[in-house]
Order: C-alpha cells, then sequence, then structure tokens
C-alpha cells in the first residue's frame, strides 16, 4: 500500500489559503491579458488541466506549473527571493547564536575500487 501524502490530506491552513489565493492571482492575470487556459497551456507546454488546477490552487500541482504560469505573466521575479538566505532573520539570528554545523557527517574517501 502507497504511503499517503498528509500534506495533501490535511494541509496546514495558510498553506492551503496560501495556495488557493495564488491560484486566484494566477487566473486574474490570465484574464487580464485576455488569454484561453489552452492558449496559456500551449505556451508552458502542458495541458489545460494543468492550468486549471493551478487557478484552483490545488496543492497537488507541481511547483514548475505555478512557476511557468507566473512566468508566462512576466510575474517570476518575486519568486526568486523566495527563502533567500540574506532575507532569513531568524536563520540569521540563529546561525549567528550556534554557528552553522554540518547537515550531514563528511564523507571519507573510500579506497575500495
Amino acid at each position: 500500500m502507497a504511503a499517503r501524502n498528509l500534506l495533501l490530506d490535511a494541509p496546514p491552513y495558510v498553506v492551503e489559503q496560501t495556495v488557493i489565493g495564488l491560484g486566484r492571482n494566477l487566473r486574474t492575470a490570465r484574464l487580464r491579458r485576455n488569454l484561453t487556459i489552452e492558449q496559456v497551456a500551449q505556451k508552458i507546454g502542458t495541458g489545460p488541466r494543468a492550468v486549471m488546477d493551478a487557478e484552483k490552487g490545488k496543492l497537488s500541482t507541481s511547483v514548475a506549473v505555478y512557476a511557468a504560469l507566473l512566468w508566462t505573466y512576466d510575474l517570476l521575479q518575486p519568486l526568486s527571493e523566495v527563502a533567500d538566505p540574506a532575507q532569513d532573520s531568524e536563520g540569521l539570528t540563529l546561525d549567528r547564536l550556534q554557528g552553522r554545523e554540518r547537515a550531514r557527517a563528511p564523507k571519507g574517501l573510500d579506497n575500495d575500487f
């Protein structure tokens, strides 16, 4: 039996609402540009269903579809600033307080050829 994706079944409310809002914004952007779902789907190289799902804010829609739609409407730039380490005030504070530790143990050279 395949593992269930709990994020899709019961996402945090704020996550769900944010993605739904993004979908509404993408729909508005498409309509303001007088584009059909089919035209947009063709431009990003996907089917109309993926565009419709993104506009509905479906969590299972690939981030690549959302990014491609933002690119289509010339709205992609702000996405490149999301999770920018230079803007992560909490992460920067924690880094200064405790210093960076390696995320995984270093692997030694393996002489087993």
